[in-house]
């Protein structure tokens, strides 16, 4: 490595330039401040004091690379794959009963929401009161789901799961959680805050509100 002082193009009267001379010729400039005429060096100490007056620093922009079509497109697919293996084991297990993803996702928030209404897990899943009734029915019939009508409002159905729910739900969700465990424990604890803001910026905008709402309420 060859060390040696730049000619400076512009006179500084406290900076010595020095340049390394690197690998496959790149350079790296470092301006070392030296004691001037005007006054005393500033410690070290009086620092950090200087910079916090100068208040928070600003919010950075979101690197204009991750806009890339190239790098949208990785997302999608990355989507799809992690997608694809974090359902395929439960798909497996449900095989075993004759069930889908259908009967996967209202045997899960049903286990998660107690005493939820029909009208309140269509809103969660989105689907037709037709598609729902003929899943439903079939988990009822079978003694995974328990269907009871609200005592303050007859005209409500409240749904709970069975022993026999609660056991099949806690399969499910061991192996998934099991999958997501180990992707957190690699990621480390800012890549899964991150994960989550992305998640979160997925969901229709005007359905976040209720998703937070959902997680952040009181469970029973």
């Amino acid at each position: 490595m060859l060390l040696r002082l730049l000619p400076s193009e512009k006179k500084y009267v406290n900076n010595t330039d020095i340049i390394f001379r690197l690998m496959y010729g790149a350079a790296c400039v470092i301006r070392m401040p030296t004691r001037t005429t005007a006054g005393p060096r500033q410690t070290t100490e009086e620092m950090p004091a200087k910079m916090s007056d100068q208040g928070p620093r600003p919010k950075q922009r979101a690197n204009p690379l991750f806009l890339r079509d190239e790098e949208l497109r990785q997302a999608i697919e990355l989507l799809f794959f992690a997608y694809r293996d974090f359902t395929g084991e439960a798909d497996a297990l449900l095989e075993d009963y004759g069930f889908g993803r259908a009967h996967h996702r209202v045997i899960y928030f049903v286990g998660r929401n107690p005493d939820i209404t029909v009208s309140q897990l269509l809103a969660i899943l989105k689907i037709t009161k037709q598609s729902l009734s003929r899943v439903l029915g079939q988990l009822i019939e079978e003694g995974f789901v328990d269907q009871s009508t609200d005592d303050e409002d007859r005209r409500r159905r409240l749904l709970n799961l069975t022993d026999k729910g609660r056991n099949l739900e806690a399969l499910l969700t061991e192996r998934q959680s099991r999958r997501i465990a180990r992707a957190y424990r690699e990621a480390g604890a800012e890549a899964v805050e991150g994960f989550r803001h992305v998640l979160r910026g997925i969901i229709n905008e005007d359905d976040r509100e209720r998703v937070a709402e959902f997680f952040f309420a009181e469970r029973r």
